[in-house]
């Protein structure tokens, strides 16, 4: 493990191989742990980085000092690719990790080469709110309730109950159960990042942000995701400019957990295309 200093903290990450630099930003409640099923494949021929974001482990967090929000966490990850000196890098973001690979790609485009979302996390707004729940009255696709559930338990000390609210919430009823031992663990390691979630800063998704991004832009899905993460990645994928799309098969929102040999095949795929 290594640490870079941006923005007055130590950012600890991983570093493996060599060539082309690829860096990987992980979702809510993982850090740079969530990638070891890939991390052979995506560092093969290349150098492959792999950041836990500010707060996650392996600090060990109460949820309550410092600064957690969506926009210190895009310009950590700025900071933190500035900070290596190797230039433009190619970017992965999973879930949290890919609204917040989005921002950046708007905010600072020239540090990105190609940019891949695997099921960006975040609410639509009304400029990209399907026609059926614009219908239903509905404020935004993608509602953040999970995560004001799961902190409120995880702030009443039901730290097994708040994480299976969230898990179970993005993955359907028995995920959190299901889960291999070493995948809880990486959830209770970074559980009290959520009780700062809640209150982020996290802004919707518009049109015209899809529209203006202008890189290539790869988004991945699982075919098995329920709720409303697929219907964010297809009104996103719509309006970027030349946007491509991969559905794993056999997968939900951890695809490349799930099936990390496809997941990196459609990956390793488009970064050489």
């Amino acid at each position: 493990m290594k640490t870079l200093r941006v923005n007055d903290y130590d950012m600890a990450y991983l570093d493996i191989g060599a060539g082309k630099p690829l860096v990987c930003v992980h979702g809510s409640l993982n850090d740079f742990r969530a990638w070891i099923g890939v991390m052979k494949p995506l560092s093969a021929g290349r150098r492959l980085i792999v950041p836990s974001l500010r707060h996650y482990f392996p600090e060990h967090w109460d949820g309550k000092s410092g600064t957690f929000t969506m926009a210190q966490h895009v310009d950590d990850v700025i900071a933190f690719i500035e900070g290596l000196g190797v230039g433009p890098v190619d970017l992965i973001g999973h879930s949290r990790g890919g609204h917040l690979a989005f921002r950046l790609a708007l905010k600072r485009p020239e540090l990105i080469d190609k940019l891949v979302l695997a099921e960006p996390g975040g609410a639509l707004d009304e400029s990209l709110l399907p026609k059926s729940e614009a219908e239903e009255g509905l404020p935004a696709a993608g509602s953040r309730a999970h995560v004001a559930q799961a902190a409120e338990k995880i702030e009443a000390g039901d730290l097994d109950g708040g994480l299976r609210a969230f898990i179970d919430a993005i993955n359907g009823p028995g995920a959190w159960d299901a889960l291999p031992a070493t995948d809880r663990q990486m959830r209770e390691d970074n559980a009290y990042t959520l009780l700062a979630q809640v209150n982020e800063g996290r802004q919707p998704y518009a049109k015209s942000e899809a529209e203006a991004l202008s890189l290539p832009v790869l988004f991945v899905g699982g075919a098995n995701t329920p709720g409303m993460l697929p219907v964010v990645l297809k009104a996103l994928a719509a309006h970027v400019r030349g946007a491509k799309t991969v559905i794993i098969p056999d997968a939900g929102h951890s695809m490349f957990r799930q099936q990390p040999a496809a997941f990196a095949q459609a990956v390793l795929g488009f970064l050489s295309s």
